[in-house]
């Protein structure tokens, strides 16, 4: 084992707390749980943890890392605060980097404060041989989301077909990586994941799909080019408490922390 890490979670909400039942009785102290509002009464914090909700807290707690999972609108704030008290800085809400700025903002922070920012899996599998893949070459990529109507409302998929009505599955939008995650940053926030280990937001298309029959969240990833050809579906339960989130996304960011700790990392 290496050295213990102090960690600072932003985000309480599902993927939160399991990530920090994960966690427990592990080298990794929680020393941080960073959220809207520090008043509001929560249950389960870790004990060794302080509820702030101003991330320049950050800088007197000294985190090692700091790993969001609180959406898309927390990213540029956490991870600022972050990288100016001298951690990294791991994002689960992907999303946030479909806009240039805050991508080229992020990655000088990271590189100024000799830093890194880590983009975990969150809801895929395989995205560790797509970006091995790039350094060949990869001529295109497809990534298709299927999930059940329920876990597409309250998002733009309420106006773009009847989701109580469907009795098959249905693909309700096509577009790029930077388009998806614009429109869709809760649930298809992943595509940013794809595009940014591939070849890039523009070129990267995305298909979302409503199926009535489908129990699961569904991501099937094609890519083609010099490495040969890469097909990839994980089919994840949701998160309790949460339906437009997979389990896997909690999973894998409990993964990238207790990687940080583990003499062996896979």
């Amino acid at each position: 084992m290496t050295s213990p890490q102090r960690v600072a979670l932003v985000g309480w909400g599902a993927i939160g707390q399991h990530v920090g039942r994960l966690l427990a009785d592990t080298p990794i102290e929680v020393v941080a749980v960073g959220v809207r509002n520090a008043a509001a009464p929560r249950t389960d914090i870790p004990d060794s943890a302080t509820v702030i909700d101003d991330p320049a807290a950050l800088a007197e707690l000294e985190p090692h890392v700091v790993a969001e999972a609180a959406g898309r609108e927390s990213v540029v704030a956490w991870a600022s605060a972050g990288f100016a008290s001298g951690a990294d800085v791991i994002i689960s809400s992907v999303s946030a980097l479909a806009d240039p700025v805050v991508l080229d903002e992020l990655t000088s922070l990271a590189g100024s404060n000799n830093a890194q920012l880590h983009i975990q899996p969150g809801a895929l599998g395989g995205i560790d041989a797509l970006s091995s893949a790039r350094l060949m070459g990869i001529d295109s990529v497809e990534h298709r989301i299927v999930k059940p109507p329920n876990a597409w409302k309250q998002t733009p998929a309420d106006s773009l077909c009847n989701l109580d009505t469907l009795s098959e599955a249905t693909e309700f939008f096509r577009g790029n990586a930077a388009e998806t995650a614009h429109a869709f940053p809760k649930n298809a926030n992943v595509a940013m994941t794809t595009a940014l280990a591939g070849i890039g937001p523009e070129r990267t298309t995305l298909r979302l799909v409503a199926d009535p029959s489908s129990t699961t969240n569904r991501h099937e990833i094609f890519a083609h080019g010099a490495f040969g050809r890469l097909d990839i579906t994980i089919a994840n339960n949701p998160l309790p408490g949460n339906p437009k989130s997979s389990a896997m996304a909690a999973l894998n960011l409990a993964r990238a922390l207790q990687n940080r700790v583990q003499t062996i990392r896979i």
